[in-house]
């Protein structure tokens, strides 16, 4: 196949522009192509800091195609005896057919004359030419720019389109500049033109020119420079997953250099150093046995630094950034958190919802409520010191340069106040989880306060009326709601949602804009989308998800048990034999009130057994289910496969005497209710 190589060369982006922009061009262009059936094989995206590349091989030509080309209705088409006429003659003659390959084709409004014309594809060079100028003009990025007079909206201005297809140029132009058959060597070091015929040629001669297109080539470089820096103080990296993907995206040709910095600086905590050399400079921290070494590794887009001159200029930036990290420390740490609790009044929260002093009265009360609940009562007053200083650190210059911090800093500061490890550690954990992928708080106490606080801005914002139904999140809402969802789950928390909701509506008062029972709902609708998505990326099956949500989301551990005993047995003939009768029972009550069962009126043997089954069963069941323990009520309502056999087998449930059919009715109204208690069986769907 032939080759095809775009290129898109601009000023520095920033990493995360990058990776979203090589995402949106190859499922765009993957999707262009298959709606275009243009075959494709090997398409694979690489960027640098100044170039998005799309190269692959694609099929010449489109896959040729049947056309069906409609003419006149056969009775305008043939005569009488079935001659064609001049009408048929005519359009046979504008679309360059034999009147010979007319024939009769059926459609929706009749028969028509018409025929089956083989269309060659058309070759893919045209193709990318229509395609690509729309494709890479609706890339879009977190912030964009207008450059001169141009129109044009992009992540940083764009100097160059390199785009040729089987080593010819593919002719089109965006915004006035046209498309080429060159590109450019490294800014820097090699800045001439290039004039590759191939992708093989492209990746040679711009190597040779110092950049290296592949990300991957560039990672593999940069973590064996990483090895040979650190081998010189036998030390390592402080470990961060996203500043090395960064590194990959911000250099096309790396060199990573040791540097370093008066150990005086060491008095600041390791959290702080890594924060000022990442945000700043991005810069690692080095350690050895998890402890801070005076050194940091750092990343340039050069061959070499032979006159040291990049090293000098990162410490000298360095050290005036940690010399500012260690005033705010020493400036910091002579105020006492519990001082500085007052000021909290100053700090607006959210304009309609009061200030951080107003949160941290909430925050107070919901803890307390929670130490109740899990069974910490005696532990109450560690948990409530822990938040009523959660939000002290706001206050600090610490925070205050580095936001980031946050949390963080408030754990350090109760840390070297001499607060208790379950006090400080709660401080500093307490806005984890803040994605999908972060850990949660490593203590209890931990757990409990980030609820407290993720809960309590759920509350306030869906309480202000806030719609948190579409696609945009400006308040982190799902984030938070994630995080609820996860402490609870993974920490196995047996607590009501609707109690905790109603009690987080209780503390705002009269704050909130909606009334207290539309906030519930709004909440629990929230947080059932949330546990939803949850299960799914887990691997669950939506009907089964659907059935465990069926009885609602008040226990969101329980929840999570029910959806591991229906997914535990969903293979089993005995449970897909019981779905199928839950779904007739509910067939049959669809539209009928309710009634009470008289058992006086059961004349078949087969309801009696049911009606004894369904009794002896009933008050285990409530137990087990009392206990979470559903997979043992799954097994147990198994047993009522064969009493509910028998009873549809040999008993008329509508009979014609009203009160045994209303009788018999009630009956299935109490198998429902049992059913409804542990799963909504009616969403589950049986295969076949």
């Amino acid at each position: 196949m032939p080759e095809l190589l775009l290129e898109i060369y601009t000023e520095e982006m920033p990493a995360a522009h990058i990776k979203a922009g090589l995402t949106q061009l190859e499922e765009g262009l993957k999707k262009e192509l298959t709606a275009r059936e243009i075959e494709w094989d090997d398409l694979e995206t690489w960027g640098t800091n100044r170039r998005l590349i799309v190269v692959g091989n694609l099929a010449s030509h489109q896959k040729d195609r049947e056309e069906i080309i409609i003419g006149p209705p056969r009775k305008v088409a043939f005569d009488e005896q079935g001659n064609p006429t001049s009408t048929l003659k005519g359009f046979a003659k504008a679309k360059g057919i034999k009147v010979e390959e007319v024939e009769i084709i059926q459609t929706e409004k009749g028969e028509y004359a018409g025929a089956r014309k083989k269309v060659r594809g058309q070759p893919t060079g045209e193709i990318l030419a229509q395609v690509l100028p729309p494709l890479i003009t609706s890339l879009s990025f977190p912030k964009m720019m207008r450059w001169g007079s141009n129109p044009l909206r992009f992540s940083r201005a764009i100097h160059n389109l390199l785009c040729l297809f089987s080593g010819k140029v593919i002719n089109f132009e965006i915004s006035g500049l046209k498309s080429s058959n060159f590109s450019f060597g490294h800014k820097i070091h090699s800045p001439q033109q290039i004039f590759p015929q191939e992708v093989a040629e492209y990746c040679q001669v711009l190597k040779k020119n110092t950049v290296v297109v592949d990300p991957e080539q560039r990672r593999k470089m940069i973590l064996n420079q990483m090895k040979t820096q650190l081998n010189k103080i036998q030390a390592e990296i402080s470990a961060d997953d996203e500043l090395l993907e960064k590194w990959v995206y911000d250099v096309e040709y790396p060199y990573v250099f040791l540097g370093e910095f008066p150990e005086k600086y060491l008095k600041l905590p390791l959290e702080v150093l890594r924060t000022a050399m990442k945000e700043g400079q991005s810069l690692f921290a080095v350690v050895k046995k998890k402890k801070q070494l005076p050194y940091f590794l750092g990343l340039a887009d050069a061959r070499s630094d032979r006159k040291g001159l990049i090293k000098l200029g990162n410490e000298r930036v360095l050290k005036a950034r940690l010399e500012d990290a260690l005033f705010f420390w020493e400036n910091d740490t002579r105020i006492l958190l519990e001082e500085r609790k007052k000021d909290l009044a100053k700090i607006v929260f959210q304009e309609a919802l009061g200030t951080y002093q107003h949160k941290t009265q909430r925050l107070v009360e919901i803890i307390s409520y929670l130490s109740r609940k899990v069974d910490l009562a005696k532990e109450k007053k560690d948990l409530v010191l822990a938040a009523e200083l959660a939000k002290v650190d706001l206050l600090t210059d610490m925070v205050r340069e580095f936001p980031s911090l946050q949390g963080i800093v408030g754990g350090l500061y109760a840390r070297h106040e001499g607060y208790p490890l379950p006090i400080w550690k709660a401080i500093y954990d307490h806005y984890l989880p803040q994605s999908a992928e972060d850990r949660l708080p490593s203590t209890l106490y931990g757990c409990l306060l980030s609820l407290a606080d993720k809960i309590d801005n759920i509350v306030g914002v869906i309480g202000l009326g806030v719609d948190v139904s579409g696609s945009k999140d400006p308040f982190g809402l799902r984030r938070e709601a994630q995080g609820v969802c996860r402490i609870i789950l993974e920490k196995k928390l047996n607590i009501s949602l609707k109690r905790l909701l109603n009690k987080v509506i209780k503390t705002y008062g009269s704050q909130l804009r909606l009334e207290a029972s539309c906030v519930e709902e709004k909440c629990l609708e929230f947080f059932q989308n949330r546990l939803e998505y949850l299960f799914s990326q887990q691997g669950y099956r939506y009907d089964l998800i659907k059935a465990a949500l069926g009885p609602g989301v008040d226990n969101l551990y329980f929840a999570s048990r029910r959806l591991a005993a229906l997914d535990s047995l969903k293979d089993t003939s005995r449970f897909i034999h019981l779905v199928l009768l839950a779904k007739r029972v509910n067939n049959i009550l669809r539209g009928s009130p309710g009634y009470q069962v008289n058992p006086d009126l059961f004349l078949e043997k087969e309801e009696k057994e049911l009606y004894s089954s369904y009794q002896i069963i009933k008050g285990n069941l409530t137990s087990l289910l009392k206990k979470g323990d559903f997979l043992k009520a799954c097994r147990l309502t198994l047993s009522l496969r064969g009493p509910i056999n028998n009873f549809f087998d040999r008993v008329l449930v509508m009979a014609e005497d009203k009160r045994i059919r209303r009788n018999r009715l009630a009956l299935l109204q109490q198998l429902k209710n049992l059913f409804d208690e542990l799963a909504d069986f009616s969403q589950i769907v049986i295969e076949g």
